[in-house]
Formats: structure tokens, sequence, C-alpha cells
């Protein structure tokens, strides 16, 4: 037989190598034992660099600053205490007539403003009207009285000079033997008379001024009396109702209408106990009728009540309008705000940015030369829309951190977020 290249099957065909398997148990050993030691590599490799991940990330999260939005800082910031309650009035009355009678004239109606003085209703008052007639009529006929006694006075006063005079002259001429005593008597006699009528003359005319102060008397009562017939507004007023119509009759201090006096509307608020210890009377205060609540109207303390309610711990609050609005609804419902104070520097925060908050003091982040630090401060009373207002313990330059979030740490680094333009 021929070589193995000279085969016909492989003639013109490309000799393939064999490789010979190494045989032995030391061979085989090292086979196997390759693949195990590549895995133990690769799977070091893997722990390094997931070690390395960590330590980067780490390494980054440290050292890159924290975004955060910062409280920005105000001026003239209000301190107030809110309240609601009613439109009410200070001085509130019922009116109505002192004297029994039928209702005539009515006057007036509610929602009229009515003035010091003016007529609001009457009452049927003829007879008294005729009585008043008779009354001034005694008056008249008094001073017809007082005339004729002062002329009869007048009289008895010649009649006394006359007698006087006779009198003398027939004395004169008893003297001298002209005249008889008789007649000088006589005459004396007749002028004592003239002096005690003059006497009676004038003793009518005190009687005849007396029954005229009288009579005037009477008719002054008489005319008090008809006045009542009348019912008058007591003082500048709103009236709140009509309580009767014509032809009622009303017994003496049965109220016809119900006032209030004008300049005295106010509102009246209920302010928690806790927050009324801030109260003086005189602060401003705003109040904001539920008709108009884009409206809030100018006012100021004008009482604080003595008695607080009990069940709900709240103070009743008096405040007085600056300028009473024209179109007034007693009852209707209000709120009032009062100003107590107003912090020239503050920056106000929310309860959230806020730890360990207790009297007044509270600990917040802030933002000082790029790092973040832990400052313990001190608040002024918290603001109407809930924000805490930081008035001091902050130093020159600190931010105030306005919602923190996780991740701050005292010296991390920190950069501001920038407030997107409105």
């Amino acid at each position: 037989m021929g070589s193995a290249s000279e085969c016909p099957l492989t003639a013109g065909r490309t000799a393939i190598p064999v490789i010979e398997t190494p045989k032995g148990p030391s061979s085989t050993a090292a086979f196997r034992g390759a693949p195990r030691r590549g895995r133990h590599f690769a799977l070091a490799a893997i722990i390094v660099l997931l070690i390395a991940i960590v330590g980067i990330a780490t390494w980054y999260s440290l050292t890159r600053p924290m975004v955060v939005s910062i409280a920005p800082v105000a001026t003239n910031v209000p301190e107030q205490v809110f309240g609601l309650g009613t439109v009410g009035a200070r001085v509130q009355s019922n009116v109505g007539f002192k004297v029994p009678g039928v209702l005539v004239a009515l006057m007036a109606d509610q929602g009229d403003r009515a003035h010091a003085g003016q007529v609001l209703a009457q009452l049927d008052a003829r007879d008294i009207t005729a009585q008043l007639a008779v009354a001034k009529a005694g008056v008249a006929q008094a001073q017809a009285n007082i005339q004729k006694a002062k002329a009869d006075v007048a009289s008895a006063t010649a009649s006394l000079a006359n007698a006087k005079a006779i009198s003398a002259r027939r004395a004169a001429l008893a003297q001298h033997g002209n005249a008889s005593a008789e007649e000088a008597q006589t005459t004396e006699a007749t002028m004592r008379v003239a002096a005690a009528n003059l006497g009676a003359a004038q003793s009518e005319v005190s009687v005849a001024e007396a029954a005229r102060q009288s009579a005037e008397a009477q008719e002054a009562f008489e005319q008090a009396t008809l006045a009542n017939y009348t019912l008058y507004a007591p003082y500048d007023a709103w009236i709140v109702s009509r309580n009767l119509e014509l032809g009622s009759m009303p017994n003496p201090g049965q109220s016809v209408f119900t006032l209030v006096a004008a300049h005295s509307v106010w509102a009246l608020g209920y302010v928690d106990e806790r927050l009324a210890g801030r109260l003086s009377v005189g602060q401003p205060a705003e109040i904001i009728l539920r008709s108009k609540p884009a409206t809030p109207l100018p006012g100021h303390v004008a009482r604080i009540e003595i008695q607080s309610d009990a069940v709900n711990e709240e103070r009743l609050v008096d405040v007085a309008f600056d300028r009473i609005p024209d179109n007034i609804h007693l009852a209707e419902q209000a709120e009032i705000v009062i100003t107590t104070g107003v912090l020239p520097r503050a920056v106000p925060v929310q309860p959230a940015a806020v730890t360990d908050y207790r009297d007044g003091h509270g600990t917040v982040w802030t933002v000082e030369n790029g790092r973040l630090e832990r400052r313990r401060v001190t608040f002024g009373h918290e603001l109407l829309d809930g924000r805490l207002p930081v008035v001091d313990g902050l130093p020159d330059g600190a931010e105030v951190v306005a919602a923190p979030a996780s991740g701050l740490r005292v010296g991390g680094a920190a950069r501001v977020a920038e407030v997107p333009p409105r």
C-alpha cells in the first residue's frame, strides 16, 4: 500500500491536522481547574468594580452641593389676630308711647334713617287737644284777672291819695276852728277805708298771679301730655323694624319701632382666648363683610368685653368702623382681622421647616457661606397663613432653608435654587 498522502480519498484536498489530547491524570486536572480560576477572578473583579462605583457615588453625594430653596426676608410683617362674628350695634332701643291710644300716623319704616327729633308716629290726640285748648283759655282768663286786679289797685291807690289829701285839709281846718272835729274824723275814716281797699286790690293781684301760674302749669301739663301722643326719634338712628301698624292700640311702653344709633354700628367678633392677650383698645383692624368679601373695611378695636365665652373659650371683641358703610345690615356675618404689631424684619417659614419648636424657639436649617448649618432661632407670633417668622438667632448672611429635604447634613455644600420669575 502506498502512504497516506497518496490515498485516493485525500488526493487534491487540504490535510486536516489532528491534535492529540494528552493523556494521564495530571493533564486532566489542569484542564478542569482552568475555568474555575477564571470565574473566581471575574467575580473578584466585579466586586472591586462595585466597591469602586459605590465609593465614587458616595464621594459624589458627599461633595456635590445640595440644591435647597430659601425663605425670603420680609419687611414690615404684620402680626395679626383673626376673629369671626356679626354686625351689631352698641346702642339699640325699642321705642314706644308713654300713653295709650290709637295709632293714626306712621312716618317711618324699617331700613329708614331717622334724625334726632324726627317724628316717627302719632296717636289720636283729639281729646287731649281739647283739654289743652281749655287750659290755654284758663291762662288767658287768669291773665285778664291780673289786669283787672292791677286796675283795681290803681283805682284804690288814687282813692287813697284823694282821701289822704281831704283828711289832711279837714284836720288843718279843724285845728283853726274852720271845720268841726266830726268832719275831720269822717275824712280820716274815709282815708282808712281807701287804704284798706288798696290792700284788698293788691291781694287780688296776688291771687290773680297765682291763678295764672296754676293755669300755665295746667297748660304745660296738657302740652306735655299732647307731646306724648307723638313719637320722636331719640337720636340719629337706623330703623331696624316697625313693630305695629295703623289702627293698633299700643299699651304704654309697647315697642312701635326698634332703633339702633347710627354711630354705634360695629362688628362683634369672637377671638380665641390663646390670642386674646395680644389685643388692646385702639389697635387697627379690618372688617370683611360676607356680602363684600373683596372689600375690607378699615376699623379699630373699640371695646374688649370683660366676660369671655367659657364654652367656646373665646373672647368677644367689638370692632368699630372708621367709616360706617351706607348699605349695612345688622346680624350679617363678618370677619375681623386685628393688627397687634408689625415686625420690621423677619423671615417667615412654614412649620415643616422647624423642628423642636416650643415657647417661641425652634431649630432650622440655614445656608451660610455655601454650607449647611443648624441654628436655634427665636420666632415671633404665628402669622395668619400659619407661617412662623424668624426674628432673632440668625448670623449675618445666613439664609433659612424653606423646605428641608432628606440628605441634609451640617457642613454639607449647598446651592440655592433659583426662583423662576413670575
